[in-house]
């Protein structure tokens, strides 16, 4: 019974299964084609498995958006010599990227659908039109002196503040902050996100105004990082556009760039101040960055202790020379002094009347006790007393004899 709203048909046997789609499709092609075409397409994607087979995908696009694909293979034999000739010729490997010419045998299986068996290719097509005009910005950037304007920064010590470029979601950023915030120094950054678009069309117009809210802004930046995780060639193409590379290179803070992977090297990487592969890669970067900055302040602190301690050791060993010779000279002032004061010791018991009168000698004193040192002083009738050991004698002048 038919459902209510649609029209029954009695198809009365005429119909078809899929594998007999499948098969006029395939008969249909290999009647109207050639047994090989020469094709012209971009590399969208590129494989060698272990087995030696090459797996490619190749792909149109017009005005940036991509509007055909198909399925490719260069079988183990054939790709060993296409490869060699290829790079032989080029001086280039085959790579995702580039745009080819190469002859194709068209084939269609009612199990994996069209494919496109690669027989032959055309060195002539050495570089995709992507890489032609990557070369072509990069020689207009040179010719304009922009192409190492950045290099002549100078990047601080210590990259705190950090003005980060990337879309909110995107792995590599999330990447890039677990690993900046999680340091083994336990270093704390300030990382504000400039959110932009990073693939497409769209980007390089994103980044540029990305850059000039960081130029408008009244926080110093240190450094301005652009990261955007891997993709594929069509994906980061954007990163090799003229009007960004420009903005990186005439910004007047440090740009350090991480985009992609291994295998791609851009427009945007060439004019930056620093370019690493990865997020994580630039994380670590500036981590290492601080952590020989601090390497370097504790080699100087370290430095600088030593450099005390010898010359406290010094002013020690100075003190202690001045102490000695103090020492020694106060007590040879001390040794002199107390020979001066033995020698007056000497004098004044030399001097002792007690002394002299041990010694035999008397001494003649007047009335008033005053000595008297010469006869003439005296006339008769004076009295007089004479001391001498063990007593003093009193007497009256009764001659005088002046001879």
């Amino acid at each position: 019974m038919p459902i209510e709203g649609t029209h029954s048909v009695d198809l009365d046997g005429q119909y078809s299964d899929l594998y007999a789609l499948q098969h006029a499709i395939k008969e249909s092609l290999e009647a109207c084609l050639p047994d090989c075409v020469w094709l012209r397409a971009e590399i969208a994607s590129f494989s060698v498995k272990p087995n030696g087979h090459c797996y490619l995908e190749l792909s149109q696009s017009e005005d940036g958006e991509v509007v055909a694909k198909a399925r490719a293979t260069i079988w183990r034999t054939r790709y060993r010599l296409l490869s060699e000739y290829f790079e032989s010729v080029t001086g280039s490997r085959l790579a995702a990227g580039m745009e080819v010419l190469v002859q194709v045998k068209v084939s269609y299986s009612e199990l994996y659908g069209l494919s496109l068996n690669i027989t032959d290719i055309n060195p002539e097509w050495t570089v995709g039109d992507a890489e032609r005009k990557r070369r072509e910005t990069v020689l207009r950037l040179e010719r304009e002196g922009l192409l190492d304007l950045q290099k002549e920064l100078q990047i601080v010590p210590v990259p705190y503040r950090l003005a980060v470029i990337s879309a909110s979601g995107a792995a590599g950023f999330g990447d890039f902050m677990r690993h900046l915030t999680e340091n083994e120094y336990g270093f704390v950054y300030r990382a504000d996100l400039f959110e932009a678009v990073m693939q497409g069309q769209d980007a390089p117009a994103s980044v540029c105004g990305a850059l000039c809210r960081i130029g408008e802004s009244s926080e110093p930046y240190d450094a301005v990082l652009i990261m955007r995780g891997g993709g594929s060639v069509l994906d980061l193409a954007c990163f090799d556009d003229y009007e960004m590379a420009k903005a990186i290179a005439l910004c007047p803070i440090p740009v350090f760039t991480a985009i992609g992977h291994d295998r791609d090297t851009h427009v945007a990487d060439l004019v930056a101040c620093r370019a690493v592969k990865t997020p994580t890669a630039l994380a670590d970067l500036i981590i290492d960055t601080t952590a020989a900055e601090d390497e370097l302040i504790s080699s100087l602190g370290n430095r600088l202790l030593v450099a005390f301690s010898a010359k406290m050791g010094t002013m020690q060993a100075r003190l202690a020379t001045v102490g000695q010779r103090v020492t020694m000279a106060a007590s040879s002032r001390i040794d002199r002094e107390n020979a001066r004061l033995d020698m007056l010791r000497m004098r004044i018991k030399a001097s002792d009347p007690r002394t002299l009168l041990a010694k035999g000698y008397t001494v003649v004193l007047d009335g008033s006790g005053k000595r008297v040192r010469n006869a003439s002083l005296l006339k008769e009738g004076d009295t007089m007393s004479v001391m001498m050991e063990g007593g003093r004698v009193f007497s009256t002048v009764v001659r005088i004899d002046l001879k």
